[in-house]
């Protein structure tokens, strides 16, 4: 059983950072693809940032420049950076991932709970 925990949400002011973490508990074999979303209030869920292959990455426009997607596949974690973070990156952030269950290719695919950014003017 898999299962992923998201951390490192909270209140920073503009400007600043914060690092969002997704861990995936289990015996994992890495990583397929991970992806981050987010959801403000009263708007539909978005696409931030993917990890689409080993070393090719895509961004939504508007985090270009500022947010950076990672993976420690020691420590099963897929990262967030999120640099001059502006009001409007305030949402709920959330994790997508595929791992690899075995060397038959099986995988999981999940989601984590959710943590909230809030960016303050």
């Amino acid at each position: 059983q898999v299962q992923l925990v998201e951390s490192g949400g909270g209140l920073v002011q503009a400007g600043g950072s914060l690092r969002l973490s997704c861990a995936a508990s289990g015996r994992i074999f890495g990583f397929n693809d991970a992806t981050w979303y987010r959801q403000a209030p009263g708007k539909q869920r978005e696409l931030v940032a993917a990890i689409i292959s080993p070393g090719r990455t895509d961004y939504a426009d508007s985090v270009k420049g500022r947010f950076t997607i990672s993976t420690n596949n020691a420590a099963n974690t897929v990262y967030l950076q999120m640099d001059s973070l502006k009001p409007e990156d305030t949402a709920v952030y959330y994790c997508a991932v595929e791992v690899k269950l075995g060397l038959d290719g099986s995988t999981w695919y999940g989601w984590g709970q959710g943590t909230q950014v809030t960016v303050s003017s």
